[in-house]
């Protein structure tokens, strides 16, 4: 009863409003970002930030979703979940970033993809297969940091790197506990139950080497450290491998799924 009851917990705390912001993070972690905006193709998604910067100078791509702070903001943002733009817009960045050789750092906090009648229409699913098959090819390093929700293919598609980290109080699943209770037992409020078997938790991902690491969380200053002592740690060690090591471990790291 104490593992379900933890679990759970540990989602409440991913959703939580209280969480480090998007906003924090890039301010903090990174100087000189410059925002790039649009995907070229249909609009901007302000789901979805990017840009260049400096990290302990070296050059960076910054790739991450953003939920919004005020009611207003979250409504623009559609709390986070980002449509066909936003995923192009990733791309277009992330082709670039190939093209300049820098790496690529992506800060994930998302319940999943757009789930609106327009994104479908203007090719949801094709969006999301793109950044996989693209990404997962990039020829620069690509590192995650999972620091609230990481909600179905909407994150996936944000995590399919060289290294992938969550904070302490994060999680990484196919669906949301409430979409798997309501399809396996006809019951949303059976979410607390529905994590335990779901194993979302950064502890059980850690297990089962679907991460590579865990990053504790406590007030923002110290989980700004963490997160930095992470990025310092593992960048060089990614930015010495040729291309070809990269993604011959790329490769590697997805086939043990």
């Amino acid at each position: 009863m104490v593992e379900k009851k933890n679990a759970h917990q540990i989602v409440l705390n991913a959703r939580s409003d209280q969480k480090i912001t998007t906003q924090t993070l890039i301010k903090n972690l990174f100087s000189e970002f410059f925002e790039l905006h649009g995907d070229r193709v249909s609009g901007d998604d302000p789901a979805i930030i990017t840009g260049v910067a400096y990290f302990l100078g070296q050059p960076v791509t910054v790739i991450a979703t953003d939920k919004g702070i005020s009611p207003a903001e979250k409504k623009a943002r559609h709390f986070g979940s980002p449509t066909p733009a936003g995923y192009r817009k990733v791309l277009r960045v992330a082709k670039q970033a190939e093209k300049f050789k820098r790496p690529v750092l992506f800060f994930v906090n998302t319940a999943g993809a757009y789930p609106g009648k327009s994104a479908e229409e203007k090719g949801q699913g094709e969006a999301l297969a793109e950044c996989l098959l693209t990404l997962g090819q990039l020829k620069v390093p690509l590192m995650t940091v999972i620091f609230g929700e990481g909600g179905s293919g909407g994150a996936l598609a944000l995590a399919c790197g060289d290294r992938v980290y969550m904070l302490e109080n994060s999680c990484y699943s196919v669906l949301s506990p409430e979409g798997f209770a309501a399809i396996l037992w006809k019951d949303r409020r059976l979410a607390p139950e529905a994590t335990e078997l779901m194993q979302l938790t950064p502890t059980a991902l850690l297990k089962a080497q679907v991460i590579d690491g865990v990053i504790k969380e406590a007030n923002d200053t110290q989980t700004l450290e963490a997160i930095r002592a992470i990025l310092e740690k593992e960048l060089p060690k990614l930015s010495a491998l040729s291309q070809t090591e990269l993604l011959e471990k790329r490769y590697a790291r997805f086939r043990k799924f």
